[in-house]
């Protein structure tokens, strides 16, 4: 990766040049504005030190010309006392921060560094977003406006309920919604308030003090402050008791917390995105959650279909856990034999996205030979409707691949997958269109629109 200095300086210049070891990037330095010019021109940058002499290069604006030919570059201005002002204000023209120099170059390294880390969040949002979300969440109009919601919501500061039936990915898009957030950086805590026990949900929330209560040995940092500057998730909020329904709207409310036991409230910027597979208006007509509370959570709710709604993203799930696992359980997987991939894409997931990675889990564990069988499954996927191995010569003989290389490029798009899982269902059900659309969830007009869409052949 590549940083810019452009500092008229020469001493300071040659210093950091000299003294520059970023391992992550490279620097390169420029003295004058027209080597500045001739630099942008050439490379593009992930970082940018500009001294405020260069901010007006010949009547031109170097940071809207730096935007231009460096789009994604963060722009950190160098200024002294004298141009504080230029510094300030360059800020609404678009430079990330300033600094004021002196400044030593472990301060340019250090900012640097997040610079970096900033711009590989960015190339990963885009992979996430161009690659993984859509095949993994479900290219169907509700998953659809979903994904257009995140992308809006992600970079404001806004409280998001998520709902939807247990496992249905609720703090997987929380995770998303995070990382495509200016908050990104900071952290990510989640807390299941459906495990924690009553008497001490308070105290993991908000904290305590030393001798607050028996066994209050330390003073306690609770989850909220552990949280500070990113965003923490409420799963299973419903769950929560009465008394910590109110200290948590009490929270939202002034964006202070008080810890147990203590007399002096502490301020917490954090982000709040809650989750619940409850009925929370039922909930609040029964009086076991607060309406108050309700309201200022839902300033946007994401609601998660199951995953029958969505079937067609099981070929990507499937793809997503089984590259997950042979990671963490450091086994080779480079196929599923196409009896495996009939039960997997027939059964009917009641546990939803949850249910299907304990599957794949389960499967791969019992693995051999880098391919996943029949009977690798669990029970009560592999016999479910009695499905039989297929004769040599139909479906994907050998079985479907998974993934041949860990990049970008190895990944297929979601119509291509949605092609090949159309060929393997005719060719288990024999060509009868009217069983394939009824296993493959959808209707016999729309199963015979993606035949003709992807121009299937049927023999």
């Amino acid at each position: 990766m590549q940083v810019l200095l452009a500092d008229p300086d020469l001493h300071f210049s040659q210093k950091v040049s000299s003294s520059w070891d970023l391992n992550l990037a490279s620097i390169s330095v420029v003295e004058n504005d027209v080597d500045l010019i001739s630099v942008l021109n050439e490379a593009v940058f992930e970082t940018i030190f500009l001294s405020t002499n260069f901010l007006i290069i010949n009547q031109l604006d170097a940071i809207s010309f730096i935007k231009e030919h460096s789009p994604s570059a963060d722009v950190v201005v160098l200024c002294d006392a004298k141009s504080l002002d230029l510094a300030e204000k360059s800020l609404s023209k678009g430079a990330t921060s300033y600094l004021l120099k002196p400044v030593s170059v472990k301060v340019l390294q250090d900012t640097a560094r997040k610079g970096l880390a900033r711009s590989s969040n960015r190339k990963n949002h885009r992979l996430l977003e161009e690659h993984v979300l859509e095949d993994l969440l479900g290219n169907t109009p509700a998953m659809r406006k979903i994904l257009r919601t995140m992308y809006k919501v992600a970079p404001t500061n806004s409280s998001i309920l998520i709902t939807g039936e247990s496992g249905t990915g609720k703090e997987f898009v929380s995770n998303i919604i995070h990382r495509l957030s200016k908050r990104s950086e900071e952290p990510f805590v989640a807390v299941n308030c459906g495990a924690i026990p009553d008497n001490i949900v308070e105290s993991e929330l908000f904290g305590h003090v030393k001798g607050s209560f028996t066994g209050a040995l330390n003073n306690k940092t609770g989850l909220i402050e552990e949280a500070e500057g990113g965003t923490l998730f409420l799963d299973e909020l419903g769950e929560l008791p009465h008394a910590t329904q109110v200290k948590l709207l009490r929270f939202l409310e002034n964006r202070e917390i008080r810890p147990v036991g203590s007399s002096e409230n502490i301020k917490v910027d954090v982000r709040i995105i809650a989750a619940t597979n409850k009925d929370i208006q039922v909930a609040i007509a029964e009086k076991t959650f607060r309406e108050d509370l309700f309201y200022r959570l839902n300033t946007f709710q994401l609601h998660l279909p199951p995953l029958r709604e969505r079937s067609v993203t099981i070929p990507s799930l499937i793809r997503f856990f089984a590259l997950k696992f042979t990671r963490e359980l450091e086994k080779e997987i480079t196929s599923i034999e196409p009896a495996a991939q009939v039960a997997l894409s027939s059964y009917p997931y009641p546990g939803n996205v949850r249910e299907l990675s304990n599957i794949i889990e389960h499967a791969i564990v019992l693995s051999e030979d880098g391919v996943i069988r029949i009977g690798d499954l669990p029970s009560d996927v592999s016999k479910l409707n009695e499905i039989k191995s297929l004769p040599v010569g139909h479906g994907v003989e050998g079985g479907e691949v998974l993934f041949s290389e860990e990049s970008p490029e190895s990944l297929r798009s979601l119509g291509e997958v949605e092609k090949d899982h159309i060929i393997l269902a005719l060719t288990v059900m024999n060509n009868n269109q009217t069983d394939t659309a009824k296993k493959l969830g959808i209707s016999r007009s729309t199963l015979w629109r993606k035949i003709q869409d992807h121009k299937i052949k049927l023999s």
